[in-house]
């Protein structure tokens, strides 16, 4: 996999471009396809974002969220989307099968493939440009990296200042977890002096619930949690009569598990969450505790 820094030079050349992310997207997945999106059309690129599921509802605030292609309803939009593009960008996944039923399309596409991620193991031999760091925050981060280490800072404009930021506090836990390094800071200070209203992006991504949602929260915290404080673990179990009885939608067990990490003490929460096609594993740690191994 070659360098991202390789294809700067030909940025400026005008390209039919594909953006895609991780099936049901977050706000640092579908942050950074907006913003790399906004930035390449900017560039006088053609660009299509095409997302495998779909997704929350609460970030459709996002410019640009309503022309994202969603393959798993509109499928035959989306094959015609990524028909003759030149470049695809994979963002915040490191391999194909992150993407479901979208992979098999992507794998079989014949074009330049670009992966920006910032887990662990990335599939190295699928793409030919990339960047793969465990040390960024987010991918919105390494987004942000893209635009200023190429040399188009002056492309930052307001919507692309309000994707990236999206997707950096959502990422960084509001800059609370580890992944909230120096540059983090001197990343916002700089959205900031170029007109960055955090309290909208705030407001949209944290003070945006639906009752129901907040209803479903304190119900899983009071019946569906078990503290093993001998493990120093929580371990939170939903089942599917849970997502019914509340009308949980995608997109509204986010950030759940990150509640009983409040709890002194706790250093690792795991949730389990019973859908229609899938169990869903979830885990988070903090301090030196690695979830990961």
């Amino acid at each position: 996999m070659k360098p991202l820094a390789d294809l700067f030079p030909e940025l400026h050349i005008p390209r039919k471009v594909g953006i895609t992310m991780h099936q049901k997207p977050d706000a640092d997945a579908m942050g950074s396809a907006m913003a790399l999106s906004a930035f390449l059309q900017l560039l006088g690129h053609q660009v299509k974002v095409i997302s495998p599921t779909n997704w929350a509802g609460w970030l459709n605030w996002m410019p640009g969220s309503k022309e994202v292609i969603d393959f798993d309803r509109h499928r035959a939009a989306a094959e015609e989307a990524l028909k003759g593009i030149d470049w695809l960008f994979c963002l915040d996944f490191n391999h194909l099968d992150r993407t479901k039923h979208l992979a098999p399309v992507l794998a079989a596409l014949d074009c330049t493939k670009i992966l920006i991620d910032h887990h662990r193991e990335p599939d190295e031999v699928t793409f030919q440009y990339g960047v793969s760091d465990t040390s960024k925050s987010s991918t919105c981060e390494m987004i942000y990296d893209l635009i200023i280490s190429s040399g188009n800072a002056d492309k930052i404009n307001n919507s692309i200042a309000d994707c990236i930021y999206a997707g950096v506090i959502a990422d960084t836990g509001s800059f609370r977890f580890s992944s909230t390094h120096a540059g983090v800071h001197r990343l916002v200070a700089d959205l900031k002096e170029r007109g960055l209203e955090h309290m909208h992006v705030h407001d949209q991504l944290f003070d945006n619930y639906l009752e129901n949602r907040l209803r479903f929260i304190g119900h899983v915290l009071l019946h569906r949690m078990e503290v093993m404080y001998e493990y120093n673990t929580v371990l939170l179990t939903v089942p599917k009569s849970d997502l019914l009885r509340f009308h949980i939608k995608t997109g509204d067990t986010e950030g759940l598990v990150n509640f009983p990490q409040t709890i002194q003490g706790i250093k690792m929460v795991a949730i389990v969450i019973d859908r229609d096609e899938e169990r869903k594993w979830s885990f988070r740690s903090k301090g030196e505790f690695d979830c990961n191994t």
